[in-house]
């Protein structure tokens, strides 16, 4: 069987959404007014969505109170190998006036106790504002957001909007609920807030909507976001793959007698294969847009994926689409090669080391699929914003502009140590390293909750794993060079309601054409539905913002 590669040319430019959550979205337009929209949901006249000026963002004023091991370069999150000793003190006093507000979050795991809690009561006090927790269980945060959207007169003070969460119409809700925040820090007037605007501009752009700065940012680096890790303790002598021939090579030569090469590799193929983020376009060679559906690196993507499935090397249950238990598989050594976000590689690490000091995990190197250079599109700067309910005191504002500019305190110092640990000797002890060992205590009461609010610019600071720090940092820093904005990057755009779910059945398609329960042809098909089903409605729409963005008038088909 030939194996399909492609070459890249030229460098181009990067929802979950239920039935309640569409449902709840149109009620709240309806009784906020939702302004001047047209039959098929989009803003209607001249009132085309726009990206934020850079006049409307905060100036980025870089703060480095401790020097990194690793730098960052192009973006990339530096590391460090120690937590420094003394911390920095980021405040003299609490900055804060007194005030009590609310704030309402997601959180993936345990929901700690919101009254009595003595980490909560600490940052408050060091804060000087009260922020009192509405926190919901993060796999069902959307229904529970859409609902409390719905009621305005319900939102809490302080509100994180996880991306995937953004309702439909969001972009025109966020006008009425939710306060405008360019007035406050645009320019320079975020020098009020100097840990705020150390947060990288790319971040700001993420929480801005129609061409004003509404949210604030939980910021990600820049790189690579999803790729394939593998069991270095276990392939000691192996010699990594360079292109995609190689790496089915790779999978196949390692499974046998009990053991599979790899989980899903979807992810991997994406980047491999350069192909576009989800909800992505391009300018075609006609020039005109081109969905990611519709571009040759998708198809090759999924040939070479549906070869991995074909040569037998994916673990039994990933074939099943069990792929919740793919870091079982990994980590017990059943699976060789894991493909998915690399926030995984040093909670694994962390797992296991306490058991196994030997266990160890490295990541490929990124290659493109003919292996040239990769093209790796730009993640947004931010997957979570978060809102300050619109209120006419401005005092109030401040205040929680002035608690934002606490929570972001960066790393290396006091109030970053408490925000992430808590208060020492009651949520953490020191061992003969100076590294926290979280107590009981913490366990119930110490979850990430303020991280969702706001949080400093993105470090490797994981100082127990000194070799995953060095790695992922080198990583980190050889792959920024690859990386290229998509087209629309930093935009957040509100698609007509009725397309939401137009991409849908594109995600089970992608699973039965890898595992052999459905071919090419049928991808053909579900292209020529798109198209006749609002896909070509949809490109419409996108190259009216596109041409737009273009400033001279020109059409993309020109």
């Amino acid at each position: 069987m030939k194996r399909l590669t492609t070459s890249h040319g030229a460098q181009r430019r990067r929802v979950w959404v239920t039935a309640t959550a569409a449902l709840a979205a149109t009620s709240l337009l309806a009784a906020c007014g939702g302004g001047d929209t047209n039959a098929d949901g989009a803003k209607g006249g001249d009132d085309v969505q726009a990206g934020i000026s850079e006049e409307n963002l905060p100036n980025h004023a870089p703060i480095d109170l401790v020097e990194a091991d690793f730098p960052s370069v192009n973006g990339s999150a530096p590391g460090f190998l120690s937590i420094p000793d003394p911390l920095v003190k980021a405040f003299d006093a609490p900055p804060g006036s007194g005030g009590e507000y609310t704030v309402m979050t997601p959180l993936w795991g345990t929901i700690p106790p919101t009254k009595g809690n003595q980490y909560f009561d600490a940052v408050s006090e060091a804060m000087g504002t009260t922020l009192n927790f509405q926190i919901s269980d993060g796999n069902t945060y959307g229904d529970k957001l859409a609902a409390v959207l719905a009621s305005p007169k319900d939102v809490a003070d302080w509100v994180s909007i996880p991306s995937w969460n953004n309702p439909p119409r969001f972009g025109q809700a966020v006008e009425t609920i939710f306060e405008d925040l360019t007035p406050f820090l645009a320019g320079d007037k975020v020098d009020e807030y100097p840990y705020l605007a150390n947060i990288p501009t790319e971040a700001w752009q993420a929480c801005s909507w129609n061409g004003k700065l509404y949210g604030l940012p939980f910021p990600e680096a820049a790189g690579v976001t999803n790729w394939s890790m593998y069991r270095d303790d276990l392939l000691p002598e192996a010699a990594l793959p360079t292109n995609a021939d190689e790496l089915l090579d790779f999978v196949v030569d390692n499974t046998g007698e009990g053991v599979w090469g790899t989980n899903d590799m979807w992810s991997t193929a994406t980047v491999m294969f350069g192909v576009l983020p989800a909800k992505g376009w391009e300018v075609g060679e006609d020039g005109k847009l081109v969905n990611r559906v519709e571009t040759d690196e998708y198809r090759a993507a999924l040939e070479w994926l549906a070869e991995v499935y074909a040569s037998g090397a994916v673990h039994p249950d990933a074939v099943a689409g069990n792929d919740g238990d793919a870091g079982l598989r990994f980590e017990s050594g059943d699976v060789l090669v894991n493909s998915g976000g690399l926030g995984y590689w040093h909670e694994a690490l962390t797992r296991n080391r306490a058991t196994n000091p030997d266990f160890s995990i490295d990541v490929l190197p990124v290659f493109a699929a003919d292996g040239g250079d990769p093209v790796l599109y730009k993640p947004n700067g931010a997957s979570i914003c978060s809102y300050l309910k619109a209120n006419d005191d401005d005092a109030a504002i401040k205040e929680l502009l002035t608690a934002a500019n606490f929570l972001a305190s960066p790393f290396g110092t006091e109030e970053f140590q408490l925000i992430n640990y808590g208060v020492e000797g009651l949520h953490y002890d020191l061992d003969a390293n100076k590294l926290p060992v979280p107590t009981t205590l913490a366990q119930t009461e110490v979850q990430p909750s303020y991280i969702f609010l706001v949080d400093p610019p993105v470090v490797n600071a994981q100082v127990a794993l000194p070799d995953y720090v060095e790695r992922r940092s080198a990583w980190g820093a050889r792959n920024a060079e690859f990386m290229v904005e998509p087209l629309f990057y930093g935009m957040n755009i509100t698609e007509p309601a009725q397309y939401a779910s137009l991409g849908q059945p594109f995600d089970d398609l992608e699973k039965d054409i890898a595992r052999g329960r459905k071919s090419m042809d049928d991808l053909d098909a579900a292209i020529e539905t798109w198209r006749t089903s609002g896909g070509e409605e949809l490109r419409a729409f996108y190259t009216e913002i596109y041409e737009a963005q273009q400033g001279d008038g020109e059409s993309a088909d020109s």
